[in-house]
């Protein structure tokens, strides 16, 4: 398959209005600055983005939340479901925080595969009641198909509820009073990523005797190339923040030109491994994101 690189390299020549770098070179964050007041609808909307859309089918006791979009990623690559090729390159080369949970089950599905997911989200918690996922199924999915493997305890579909007119599957049913993530809709309402990492509350860390600001909630949005940092809007620690970074050589190598714009919260990296930025945003590895002390 051919790799396709231009939206990231066309988005690396822009910068975004107030977005200043600290001892780097300039580089753009997605251009559309999270609004204060968005929140997500109270039940699950199928027209917004990955993102935001899943926010209210996350319970309110999950700490970590991961989407990652397949249906971006193989827009970047120009790939339809089912070409071949794409998990081996996207493995390789994109910020996935998930390679697909049905992947490893794919001989035993009749019907749908991991092909017809169009994204996959991940939450977690202080333990594993609060842990669980979410399937959105393309329309090219056969939905009765996947009703049936739920039904027959099919691998990691087993047990699982299936919402056939939204193509949504869910490792449990929410109830109303215990749905959504309200509090931190405003940190995913930039452009549309290729994965997005959410957390509530801040990392421990070194904070280098630097004074910060509390932080009660974070999220990392990751395209081909750039990845964007929202910490909130209006901090005045955000500078302070994206220079704690430069001291953590591993952090540094795959984040570079770090650009931050303290009044919309975000700071704005070029990742020079995808794979590896993504992966340290599961592991915890974002100094940027450090409670302080």
């Amino acid at each position: 398959m051919t790799k396709r690189w231009g939206m990231g390299l066309v988005a690396l020549g822009l910068l975004a209005p107030g977005l200043t770098a600290c001892g780097h070179d300039p580089v753009a964050a997605p251009t559309s600055p999270p609004s204060a007041m968005a929140s997500p609808t109270a039940t699950y909307d199928p027209t917004l983005p990955p993102a935001r859309a899943v926010l209210a089918l996350v319970p309110h006791d999950a700490t970590t939340l991961s989407i990652t979009d397949f249906d971006q990623v193989r827009a970047q690559y120009g790939a339809e479901p089912g070409d071949p090729g794409f998990w081996q390159d996207a493995t390789k080369h994109s910020p996935l925080l998930s390679t697909g949970m049905l992947r490893p089950y794919a001989p035993q599905l009749r019907g749908f595969g991991p092909d017809d997911v169009a994204w996959e989200a991940h939450y977690s918690g202080a333990d594993a009641t609060s842990a669980g996922w979410v399937l959105a199924f393309g329309p090219q999915a056969d939905m009765g198909a996947v009703r049936q493997a739920a039904a027959a305890d099919a691998g990691p579909l087993a047990g699982a509820v299936v919402d056939t007119g939204s193509r949504i599957v869910s490792s449990r049913t929410l109830a109303a009073d215990d749905a959504g993530w309200a509090d931190v809709a405003a940190l995913v309402t930039g452009p549309e990523a290729e994965a997005t990492y959410v957390a509530r509350g801040c990392l421990p860390g070194d904070d280098q005797g630097q004074r910060l600001e509390p932080l009660d909630a974070y999220a990392v949005s990751f395209g081909q190339t750039l990845a964007t940092a929202y910490l909130g809007a209006d901090r005045d620690d955000l500078f302070v923040r994206l220079r704690l970074g430069d001291g953590v050589p591993g952090f540094r190598t795959a984040f570079t030109h770090g650009a931050a714009d303290p009044g919309t919260g975000r700071i704005g990296y070029r990742m020079t491994d995808p794979v590896d930025a993504a992966q340290q945003a599961l592991r915890g590895k974002l100094p940027f994101a450090i409670c302080g002390s």
